[in-house]
């Protein structure tokens, strides 16, 4: 069944080839990462069915009543003034009705200074982007799929200029019990600009995800691969510094090959006890490894490492994510479980 189930992920893949990547579209805060968990893992992980209830903002199809009445907040600056935060709460209301998600995403771009176009000074500016979500999973009947949505409600203002919009995200996730591999695929950001910032209709940053994971069968790690950006198959760019000169003064751009452009798709994560108090992880992210590569000297751009601790209704979760030798990022994260009535 799971052979089924990836061939309709890959068809999926292939129906929205006219989307773009970063720098093409607007709203672009949508796809950072929501939690620490998620960002030690490599980012945009889709495979998690578990009582995190982060991991409902990137897969909707993984809400489920292990995250009933938990609350995660987290938080984490990026570079110069620029902090990050998302909260998470789910809500399990019966059996029959199921579980209610709802998430919030935020990014304060700090305090700028404003000048005129004769570079004189004018009045100091901020901006700030906020995404409010509402989410909810179905267990086709008598199967080990599962189906969700996500509505998003995004509100921008950059200086003088706002913006507000809706999308919607779609996830899929098939289940494969006896072998412990979680098949999903995800398409966020479907969705439009319902007033501008100066009546230029822009884009939204529409993704297609593939994921699977695995729990190892003796060792206590779940592996996890996703594949992002699959609505767009040529993502590679060429790096000015690797051109190649030639006498006359000329010189010849650097050629990206089929593998490093696959490559670029391409997240890897693992999970070492995942279903204990105390979990550590380790991820790779291709794209972000080769974007900010320097030529000649190791950074290890990419990597990115990270832990959780679950003290009886608190959970900490912390995480390291490499870009380069100037700017890296950490992200704080804390899950309150108001269902654990131990002591």
């Amino acid at each position: 069944m799971h052979k089924k189930f990836l061939s309709c992920l890959f068809v999926f893949s292939n129906l929205l080839l006219y989307s773009q990547i970063g720098g093409k579209s607007t709203y672009q805060f949508l796809n950072l990462v929501t939690s620490p968990r998620q960002a030690a893992l490599g980012g945009k992980v889709i495979t998690l069915y578990d009582n995190d209830v982060n991991q409902a903002q990137f897969n909707p199809a993984t809400i489920n009543p292990e995250m009933d009445n938990k609350l995660a907040l987290n938080y984490g600056s990026y570079y110069g003034e620029v902090t990050y935060g998302t909260a998470a709460y789910a809500y399990t209301y019966d059996r029959h009705v199921q579980t209610f998600h709802a998430g919030i995403n935020y990014v304060n771009y700090g305090k700028f200074d404003g000048y005129d176009e004769n570079g004189q000074a004018t009045s100091s500016f901020t901006g700030s982007e906020i995404a409010l979500s509402f989410g909810y999973a179905y267990n086709i009947p008598f199967t080990s799929f599962y189906v969700g949505a996500n509505g998003k409600l995004i509100s921008s203002t950059l200086e003088n200029y706002s913006s507000f919009g809706a999308a919607v995200d779609i996830g899929g996730l098939f289940i494969d019990e006896r072998n412990d591999v979680n098949w999903s695929l995800v398409i966020r950001n479907l969705g439009t600009q319902i007033t501008t910032y100066s009546g230029t209709q822009e884009k939204l940053p529409l993704e297609v995800l593939v994921g699977v994971s695995q729990l190892m069968e003796n060792v206590p790690i779940r592996w996890h691969l996703t594949l992002e950006n699959m609505q767009q198959w040529n993502i590679a760019f060429s790096n000015p510094n690797r051109a190649q000169g030639s006498l006359d003064g000329s010189s010849t751009p650097e050629k990206v090959s089929v593998f490093n452009n696959v490559l670029r798709h391409v997240i890897v994560g693992a999970e070492l006890f995942p279903d204990k108090g105390f979990n550590i992880r380790l991820g790779y992210n291709f794209r972000r490894a080769e974007e900010l590569r320097i030529l000649e000297q190791r950074n290890f751009s990419g990597l990115s490492v990270g832990f959780g601790l679950k003290i009886r209704k608190l959970k900490f979760n912390y995480s390291y994510s490499r870009y380069t030798l100037a700017g890296n990022t950490s992200l704080f994260g804390l899950t309150i479980d108001f269902a654990d009535n131990s002591y």
